[in-house]
């Protein structure tokens, strides 16, 4: 049997189902494929999985390979696809338990303990934010208003209204920040909006009314009475004695029904606490029959050598499927009953895989200047993150809200600049810098140029002020950077050509319209560093007898 070959050996099984033929084959390659399994899934449970399911594809499909030359080739194609999906399967069963996790954490720890930190000090933060970020911070998490709403109840575009709730809840943050309460945005908006407004006791209102009475009551009785000044007080110190049993009687029943509705939350949690044992419970139950199933077909196997031994391992593998089939609609049922929160549990993964990709990739300091809705809208594009180019996507779409941030934050630095200067523009940065709500890091500037000089009046007026001239993280899906007072263009980082373009009509305008001699001397007017190769490629294009940039532009627009 040792000097039949591969080829032979699976002839021999295909047309004779010969066990002794399958198990040398076995014999022959199960070390490559478990060993090339293990590297692939990372766990010698899952590899085990591959390596059978590869030899039982083998048994599949024997009689096509029988004059197939190398078959380990074969046997390690399929097992790579069979780990391949193996991974993605069990990436996103740890994402489903992870997701449930942290949402059992988030919601038997977080909310009490965030909401003792913050409730002490909501109201002076309230008070610390302007009149027109309050009203719209009332109306979308105290009021509970939609966003359309909200955007009608003041007058604005959605989009503006949004972005005036974003600005609050990002100055709500710094306040508990300096004051030692650490939370993120989205945290702080869980928690003012499930513990910021509760419901007011049914007999507050009853007993307010009932106090406003006496109270209206007695003034009137004291005006009616007023020839008799001792009678006049003492009506007015029973309204007074009167209305102060009221709300003393009313704040002990505020107190009892609020201890009543936090027993009710107890008990409530304690009893999803229960399910989710109970719901534990069931699916170690059905792991274990999964397990003495599984020991059952072995002992089977050994048995009775009548029955295939791929036979016992789909059996086997029919019962992990169904095991499976089951977990996942259970996991369906409980998403279909929770749309929301399901949905709120995929953006906060999504979120923490690229905050965790983000660590290992070359970042630029502007992401400092991000808001939790930029990492929100960063994944927005994609309902999952698998590939590296599912990540680079949304690092580009990081990047680019980061620029946006730093061209929004300079425009309000440069009005405030010529205000001041009375139209002068910056020469440097060190100048604008003072003039930034808060001082710009260095590091983030370095990557910039100022474009012009002199008086604002002098700019066209869609001139662009400032660009980022530093170069790209990644050249496929980066963009570049050039930012007016009124707007901001965006163009692709690889167009080479262009760059250079535009560094021959900015030396041209500095030299009387002449051309550079030398493809050096663009160097100081390029917008991105180029390499002097590709310099010199561009310029071996342009004929010898075009000298200024006008000849330069006819000769491009004329046609051929």
């Amino acid at each position: 049997m040792n000097r039949l070959t591969d080829q032979q050996l699976l002839r021999d099984y295909a047309e004779r189902r010969s066990e002794s033929a399958f198990a040398e084959l076995v014999r022959r390659h199960i070390d490559l494929i478990y060993s090339a399994a293990l590297r692939m899934v990372c766990d010698s449970h899952l590899a085990e999985d591959v390596t059978q399911g590869a030899f039982v594809a083998l048994a599949r499909s024997a009689p096509q390979l029988t004059d197939r030359a190398v078959l380990s080739g074969w046997l390690h194609r399929t097992a790579q696809n069979i780990a391949a999906q193996t991974v993605r399967t069990d990436v996103r069963r740890r994402a489903r338990e992870q997701e449930a996790a942290v949402m059992n954490e988030l919601f038997t720890t977080e909310p009490d303990g965030g909401w003792e930190q913050i409730a002490p000090h909501l109201d002076a933060a309230l008070g610390e934010l302007g009149e027109a970020d309050r009203d719209a911070l009332l109306l979308r998490y105290f009021e509970r208003k939609s966003a359309q709403e909200m955007a009608q109840v003041l007058g604005v575009s959605d989009e503006a209204a949004q972005k005036r709730v974003s600005r609050a809840v990002e100055r709500l943050r710094e306040f508990f920040a300096k004051r030692g309460v650490t939370v993120g945005a989205s945290g702080l908006v869980v928690v003012i909006s499930a513990n910021a407004v509760q419901a007011a006791p049914v007999t507050l209102a009853a007993s307010i009314s009932t106090a406003t009475a006496v109270f209206g009551t007695t003034v009137q009785n004291s005006i009616a009475l007023s020839a008799t000044k001792t009678i006049a007080m003492t009506t007015f110190q029973k309204a007074i004695i009167a209305v102060t049993v009221v709300v003393a009687g009313t704040g002990i029943l505020y107190e009892a029904h609020r201890a009543s509705r936090l027993q009710e939350q107890l008990q409530m949690l304690q009893l999803e606490r229960e399910s989710i044992d109970s719901t534990m419970l069931q699916l170690e139950q059905e792991r274990n029959e999964a397990k003495a199933a599984l020991a059952t077909a072995r002992n089977e196997n050994v048995q009775s050598i009548e029955i295939p031994a791929e036979l016992l391992r789909l059996r086997a593998e029919v019962t992990k499927l169904r095991a499976a089939a089951q977990a996942r609609a259970r996991l369906t049922a409980a998403e279909t009953n929770d749309p929301t929160g399901a949905s709120a549990k995929s953006w906060l993964t999504r979120v923490e895989q690229l905050r965790k990709h983000a660590e290992s990739t070359p970042a630029i300091p502007e992401l400092q200047l991000l808001t939790e809705n930029d990492w929100l809208d960063a994944v927005k594009g994609n309902k999952v993150l698998e590939s590296e180019a599912d990540f680079r996507k949304a690092l580009s779409r990081l990047r680019s809200a980061a620029k946006e941030n730093f061209g929004n934050a300079t425009r309000s630095a440069l009005k405030k600049y010529l205000t001041a200067s009375e139209g002068t523009l910056p020469s440097d940065w060190a100048q604008l810098n003072p003039y930034y709500e808060k001082p710009m890091d260095d590091a983030i500037l370095e990557r910039y140029e100022l474009l012009q000089t002199g008086k604002l009046s002098d700019v066209p007026a869609k001139g662009f002020l400032f660009a980022e001239k530093a170069l790209p993280v990644d050249q496929e899906y980066d963009t570049s950077y050039e930012y007016s007072l009124t707007g901001t263009r965006s163009s692709s980082v690889n167009r080479t050509d262009d760059v250079i373009e535009d560094a021959a009509r900015k030396f041209a305008s500095a030299n009387n319209g002449l051309l550079p001699k030398d493809p050096a001397q663009l160097t100081p007017y390029l917008r991105r560093a180029i390499d002097p190769a590709e310099l010199q490629r561009v310029f071996r294009k342009i004929p010898s007898d075009v000298t200024t940039f006008e000849q330069l532009k006819a000769v491009v627009t004329s046609p051929k």
